[in-house]
C-alpha cells in the first residue's frame, strides 16, 4: 500500500500537470478568436464565411464526383477517377473551359489568376501541350493549349451546379433574405473595386502573398460573365477578401495569410506547436510553411517547454511582438480608410450581415459549422473536427482546399 507522504506528492504531481494542460491547452476563446476590442476584424468575418461555404461545397462535391485521395483509394467502379481538389480549383481553372482546347495564356486572363497547371495535369482534370492543329515540331510552350479531359468534364457537370445548391441550402438555414442582404452589401463594397479581381483566394504564392497572384492584363472578351451582382456567392466574398488583402499587404512586410493565422494566435508565454493548427483552423502543413517564415525573419522562435518535457513551444520574439501589433494597427487603419472609400453605411451593412452568420467563430458558437458536417465515406470525417475556421484562407498548390488540408 502506498505511503501517505508518497501519495500526497503523487497528488500534487498530478495536480501540476493539470494545471500545465489548462495553461497550455489550446485557447479559442474571444482574446485569441477576435479582436481585442471584442469585434471581429472584417477579413476574419469575410474568410471564415468564405471557407465554410468553401467545406460544404466541397464535402458535396466529394459525395457525388468519382475521384481518388491518399488514405480513400479510388471511389469504388472508378479507377481513372481524378484527385479530389477544392471549389479553388473549378473558380480558377475548370470553369474557364469548354469543349475546345484554350491557350495557356488565355485561361489565365480569363481566370485573372493562375492555377496550378501541374497539379492539375497530374490530378487527371486538363491537358497541357501543344495544340495538335501546331504543325512546327516543337511549339513554344508559350503557344501550348489547355483542355479538359473526360474525367474533367465529368467534374465540371457536377460542380457547375453546385454553387446554386449550397447558395439555396444556406438561403434556408439562414434565411432566404438574409442572404440577399449578404449579396447586396457585398457588391456595394466589390463592385466599387478599381482593379479587376478574380473570382476566388489565389493560390498564396512566394512568403505566403496574394497580392502577387493577380493576372491585370485580362481580355474581357469571355463568356463567363465576372462583373456582375450575381456572381457565385464565394466570388463575392472572395472578392472583397482579397482587395483587403491587397491594402494590407501594400504595406506589411509579411502576408496576411500569414499575420492572420499564425502571428495572431502567438505571444511572449509560447504555444504548443503541436496545438498551433487547432488555433489558428488550419492544417500542420500551413502552419509548417508560415512558420518557417517567422523563424527565418526572427520573428518567432521554437523552444523546449521550460517544465523540462519534450513539448515544443513556439513563442514570439521582440520583432515579433512589434509584428503583430502593427498586423492589428493596421487591420484597424485599412477598415477605417475602407469607411472612407466605400462609405460607412456600407461597411457598416456589411458587418451586419456577416457577424450574425460568423458568431463567436467557434465550433460550438456559430451558426456557420451547422453545414460542415461531413458525409460519414469523406475524408474530413476521418480527421478531427475543426474548433475554429481560418482567419484567411490558405489556398495552397496542395488542390486549393482552404485550410491548406
Amino acid at each position: 500500500m502506498e505511503k501517505p507522504e508518497a501519495a500526497k506528492g503523487r497528488g500534487l504531481t498530478v495536480l501540476w500537470a493539470l494545471m500545465r494542460r489548462c495553461i497550455l491547452r489550446p485557447d479559442t476563446s474571444s482574446a485569441i478568436i477576435a479582436g481585442m476590442d471584442g469585434r471581429f476584424p472584417l477579413p476574419t468575418l469575410l474568410s471564415q464565411t468564405l471557407v465554410a461555404f468553401t467545406i460544404e461545397f466541397d464535402n458535396e462535391a466529394e459525395h457525388r464526383m468519382p475521384h481518388r485521395t491518399t488514405k480513400h483509394g479510388y471511389t469504388p467502379g472508378s479507377f481513372y477517377a481524378p484527385w479530389l481538389v477544392s471549389l479553388a480549383m473549378w473558380a480558377n481553372c475548370m470553369q474557364f473551359l469548354g469543349e475546345e482546347a484554350v491557350p495557356v495564356h488565355e485561361l489565365v486572363r480569363r481566370a485573372r489568376t493562375t492555377t496550378n497547371f501541374a497539379g492539375m495535369q497530374r490530378w487527371g482534370y486538363i491537358f497541357v501541350g501543344p495544340d495538335v492543329r501546331d504543325r512546327r515540331p516543337k511549339p513554344p510552350r508559350s503557344s501550348w493549349v489547355v483542355r479538359a479531359t473526360p474525367a474533367g468534364r465529368k467534374a465540371q457537370e457536377i460542380w457547375r451546379p453546385l454553387l446554386g445548391v449550397i447558395e439555396k441550402r444556406w438561403e434556408e438555414r439562414f434565411g432566404k433574405k438574409e442572404i440577399q442582404q449578404l449579396r447586396e452589401s457585398l457588391w456595394a463594397v466589390g463592385g466599387k473595386m478599381d482593379v479587376e479581381l478574380p473570382d476566388c483566394m489565389p493560390i498564396l504564392g512566394y512568403g505566403l502573398f496574394s497580392k502577387d497572384r493577380i493576372y491585370e492584363g485580362r481580355d474581357l472578351d469571355q463568356s463567363v460573365d465576372t462583373d456582375s451582382p450575381l456572381l457565385p456567392l464565394p466570388a463575392l466574398l472572395a472578392r472583397v477578401l482579397l482587395a483587403f488583402a491587397i491594402d494590407f499587404e501594400g504595406e506589411s512586410d509579411l502576408s496576411l495569410a500569414i499575420c492572420a493565422n499564425v502571428l495572431r494566435v502567438l505571444d511572449e508565454e509560447g504555444a504548443r506547436v503541436r496545438d498551433l493548427p487547432v488555433l489558428a483552423g488550419v492544417s500542420k502543413e500551413a502552419i509548417s510553411m508560415a512558420f518557417g517564415i517567422l523563424r527565418k525573419r526572427h520573428l518567432a522562435v521554437v523552444e523546449a517547454d521550460s517544465s523540462g518535457s519534450r513539448v515544443k513551444v513556439a513563442k514570439l520574439t521582440v520583432n515579433g511582438r512589434k509584428a503583430r501589433d502593427d498586423y492589428r494597427r493596421l487591420l484597424g487603419d485599412i477598415e477605417k480608410r475602407w469607411e472612407a472609400r466605400f462609405g460607412k453605411d456600407s461597411l457598416r451593412a456589411l458587418r451586419e450581415s456577416l457577424e450574425p452568420l460568423v458568431g463567436e467563430g467557434t465550433a460550438g458558437r456559430s451558426p456557420l459549422f451547422r453545414g460542415l458536417e461531413p458525409y460519414p465515406d469523406g475524408w474530413r470525417a476521418s480527421v478531427r473536427k475543426p474548433e475554429t475556421l481560418p482567419h484567411f484562407p490558405m489556398v495552397l498548390h496542395r488542390g486549393g482546399f482552404p485550410d491548406g488540408s
